[in-house]
């Protein structure tokens, strides 16, 4: 999340982040991290992104504030789209062939 304060609306945090801020802290899923209540309708960055495992970087000269991701997989139980490209005896491979199996793609460019 980018923003021009530390202080951001509710409902702004939540959107970009995916947390959602109930009573008991902030939530995705199951999971609850236990954290102080926003004063108001406005939460500080400065006090929830160690909280919630986020960087967050602030550069005084362009006045911008930036939280996040978390550290760790990026794409947790992410599910790639279906693609064909040839394989190296001249057919098609489809990544659909791999479903349900745990699969690495590594992608590389010479420029």
């Amino acid at each position: 999340m980018v923003t021009s304060a530390p202080l951001v609306p509710v409902a702004e945090f939540e959107r970009q982040t995916g947390w959602e801020l109930k009573p008991e802290g902030a939530c995705r899923g199951s999971l609850c991290i236990p954290l102080p209540a926003p004063a108001g309708d406005q939460v500080d960055l400065r006090s929830v992104a160690g909280k919630l495992g986020m960087p967050l970087l602030h550069d005084a000269e362009a006045g911008l504030w930036a939280m996040g991701p978390a550290p760790g997989p990026v794409l947790e139980g992410a599910v790639a789209p279906d693609f064909t490209l040839p394989d190296w005896r001249g057919g098609d491979f489809r990544l659909a062939s791999l479903r349900g199996r745990k699969v690495l793609i590594l992608a590389w460019a010479p420029w």
